[in-house]
């Protein structure tokens, strides 16, 4: 009986294999965002009112700070990934502690301009401005947090000194997926501050 190899056992293979599946989930998300984006162009340009409406706080200028933060941590997720092909292994070390520490930050920085909002008295009920601002803000935030995780545990490892063929190829797909969410955040962002010129 012969010997059944797998062809995904050579580990440039298996990284080719992974990153195309990596890129499938991520056209997939790609497509969740459009939809929002979507919706709520169509529920800005129904409403012929001014955003924000009367009595309702503007975009917080804590988005922009967050926004820095993020672009700063797909700059030093690079880094990290030149240091991981260059096994720099110090390196790859400090730049995935700092992309780690700046994604923490932007999810601190949001939470803050959610809470400063609802402090203001920007809640759900009040106009759909408020729900579509929470909705796409939310939305990402759910998926930072779900590349948090991720970056936490390759961090952990590499830190442990784990250079394994499952760990370099677990900080790539990390990597491919921080910086879609970095993109996701930019035009989220410039949609956001579109939906309130000129209103």
């Amino acid at each position: 009986m012969a010997n059944i190899v797998s062809p995904f056992e050579d580990p440039e293979r298996r990284l080719s294999a992974g990153r195309f599946g990596m890129l499938i989930f991520i056209a997939s998300l790609a497509m969740i965002f459009a939809a929002a984006i979507l919706g709520f162009l169509v529920v800005r340009l129904e409403d012929d009112g001014s955003w924000p409406p009367p009595g309702m706080p503007a975009l917080p200028g804590s988005l922009l700070l967050s926004t820095l933060i993020l672009v700063a941590s797909s700059i030093t997720f690079l880094r990290a990934t030149n240091d991981l092909r260059r096994d720099d292994g110090p390196g790859l070390i400090r730049w995935l502690t700092a992309t780690l520490v700046l994604a923490l930050g932007f999810l601190a920085v949001q939470t803050f301009a959610w809470w400063d909002l609802v402090g203001r008295g920007m809640d759900f009920s009040r106009h759909l401005y408020a729900w579509t601002f929470y909705f796409l803000t939310g939305l990402h935030a759910v998926h930072v947090l779900g590349g948090v995780i991720p970056l936490w545990i390759v961090t952990q490892r590499v830190r442990r000194g784990d250079r394994s063929a499952s760990v370099r190829r677990g900080v790539v797909y990390t990597a491919m997926y921080w910086h879609f969410v970095d993109v996701a955040w930019l035009v989220l962002y410039l949609t956001l501050v579109a939906g309130t010129l000129g209103g």
